[in-house]
């Protein structure tokens, strides 16, 4: 049956207008970018097809042009389109961070990392650089495969904090995993980095594990 058949409390559009976007689910959500379904199948079904193809809504949007096309329904069109409201969602949010004193806007915070690092399908490890009011400099990745003290090197985020004459620093970092909850190794080389900013009198206010839900701050739960 088509959607347009279907009682107006459950078409996704209207759903969403009656009582926000956070109620749809991801299919009803995925639904509405896509607009139309295919012979013999509604959007939502289609929707949800996919969702399960990829294995989840992250693996999804994370997918290389190539694997979303090669989704019944899905096409270069709206591979474009998926990419473009990514970046819109990334540039909406730094220009926020820009403005505002990231140390009162966890949320704010959280949200701009899920849009960074969520959906990477490696493990990236990132820094937040804040002036001395608390807002953002600049985002930079700067190290990249398995996080741990072997390859994540405390005096390159002292050298990049330096370059960017930032007075403080969020780390954060993802895992692919989905799972959020800090590894001893996470812990470890916070620590390490802290030692290193201090010396240079540079803070280190929090570190953010990303993962599925909402990232875990390492700030508070006292570790950092």
């Amino acid at each position: 049956m088509s959607i347009k058949h279907w009682p107006e409390q459950d078409r996704p559009r209207e759903k969403l207008m009656a009582k926000g976007a956070e109620a749809l689910s991801d299919a009803e959500l995925l639904a509405i970018f896509l607009r139309v379904g295919i012979k013999g199948t509604s959007a939502v079904e289609l929707a949800r097809q996919a969702i399960m193809h990829f294995g989840g809504l992250r693996p999804l949007m994370s997918a290389s042009k190539d694997e979303f096309c090669a989704c019944a329904g899905f096409g270069e069109a709206k591979f474009v389109q998926l990419q473009a409201v990514q970046e819109m969602t990334k540039r909406h949010l730094n220009e926020q961070l820009v403005r505002e004193d990231v140390f009162t806007s966890a949320e704010l915070v959280k949200r701009y990392l899920k849009t960074h690092l969520q959906i990477s399908q490696r493990e990236v490890f990132a820094v937040l650089f804040l002036d001395s009011q608390n807002r953002l400099i600049q985002y930079k990745e700067l190290f990249y495969g398995t996080i741990d003290a072997a390859v994540v090197y405390p005096r390159e985020v002292v050298k990049e904090a330096l370059k960017s004459n930032a007075a403080a620093c969020i780390l954060a970092h993802n895992h692919p995993s989905g799972v959020t909850e800090p590894s001893q190794a996470d812990i470890l080389i916070t620590g390490k980095i802290k030692k290193a900013l201090d010396l240079v009198d540079i803070r280190l206010l929090d570190h953010f594990i990303v993962g599925d839900g909402l990232p875990v701050s390492l700030a508070e739960r006292g570790q950092v």
